[in-house]
């Protein structure tokens, strides 16, 4: 799929080895350190060792793991029930985020949110949300409260492509244009809803890019299976922010590489067009160019093995986590740690 960038644009069009090597191998890493997580998240999932269900982002790697490169410490992360790798990217650790998964005492959140609610405050993961486009109204209010108290935090809400036809989107666009808040709208944008293409019920070609100017923004069109792209893109997109000129609209063509749930075959799309885009797996793609450019295999190779045994380490401490004690059942429910009614 042919996509660009207007606002952009220097950091789409500047030559592939602008970014040190050193730069190169962090995105190469945390990229493949994702890849993992879901694959084994995938496994765990296969062997009945994560309940209910899991929506997982294998393919949609290179927007997470830029992005994350891209951010500071006190920025905050707002994501759908498809977050593993947008907590993981922020210091969040295997071991809680495969522990909360399984329903773990050693997991995140001690068992009680699951796959689609992780949320971690300490690593500024302001919550992973399963209605959608709800959070688009609370990143921008936590954009206000960083503006409000003048701090150069800046508020990063991804979102998919069906969430731009959710009235939420666009009161979130336009109150957070109106104030200027420092926020990056994210539209990972993999091309289908749940079962249903994005195209067969969107009045424009680019459900996020065409609708930026609406909203007096530039607009953003990147592919998000390039991590240079992606990442200097979050780069841009947040010194826009943190200097005061306001918010981004972002959409990041991508391709999740299986159906929307681990209950959904993914049958509805063409054969040809899930071969197209495997093709265009971000991960190998990536590994390909590094060694390209001369960057020795042998560190690719080491960033590899480190991984899978981080992974495997990670595996065996949350599996073997015994299942959270019933008394917690009752705390964490209110804003004093109560479960007392308030009214």
């Amino acid at each position: 799929m042919d996509v660009k960038s207007s606002t952009a644009a220097a950091a789409t069009e500047e030559p592939q080895d602008a970014l040190d090597p050193e730069t190169r191998l962090t995105l190469y890493r945390t990229m493949f350190e994702c890849r993992q997580l879901e694959k084994r998240a995938h496994d765990l999932f296969m062997q009945n060792l994560i309940k209910g269900t899991s929506h997982l982002a294998l393919g949609q790697e290179a927007v997470a793991a830029g992005f994350g490169a891209a951010m500071r410490k006190g920025d905050y992360t707002f994501c759908t029930y498809r977050g593993h790798n947008h907590t993981y990217v922020r210091g969040v650790s295997m071991t809680s985020i495969l522990g909360e998964l399984m329903g773990n005492s050693a997991g995140l959140m001690r068992g009680k949110g699951g796959s689609m609610h992780l949320t971690s405050i300490e690593h500024g993961v302001m919550g992973s949300y399963a209605i959608i486009g709800a959070h688009l109204p609370i990143a921008a209010g936590a954009a206000w409260s960083a503006q409000y108290r003048g701090t150069d935090q800046v508020a990063v809400c991804f979102f998919g492509d069906g969430t731009t036809n959710i009235g939420a989107f666009h009161e979130a666009l336009n109150f957070a244009v109106v104030w200027k808040l420092p926020v990056v709208f994210v539209c990972e944008n993999n091309l289908y809803m749940e079962y249903t293409s994005i195209y067969d019920v969107t009045a424009v070609k680019h459900p996020a890019a065409d609708r930026a100017s609406a909203y007096g923004l530039e607009p953003i069109l990147i592919d998000g299976n390039d991590i240079d792209i992606v990442y200097r893109t979050a780069e841009d997109a947040l010194e826009r922010a943190r200097r005061g000129d306001g918010p981004s609209l972002i959409e990041a063509v991508t391709y999740r590489h299986g159906g929307h749930s681990r209950a959904d075959p993914g049958k509805y799309r063409p054969d040809d067009e899930v071969k197209e885009w495997l093709a265009r797996d971000p991960v190998p793609t990536y590994r390909e160019r590094l060694v390209g450019l001369g960057i020795d295999e042998a560190a690719l190779e080491r960033i590899e093995a480190e991984t899978m045994a981080m992974i495997d380490e990670a595996t065996e401490v949350a599996r073997n986590s015994p299942p959270p004690d019933v008394d917690i059942a009752h705390i964490d429910v209110w804003a004093d740690g109560g479960a007392a009614w308030r009214n």
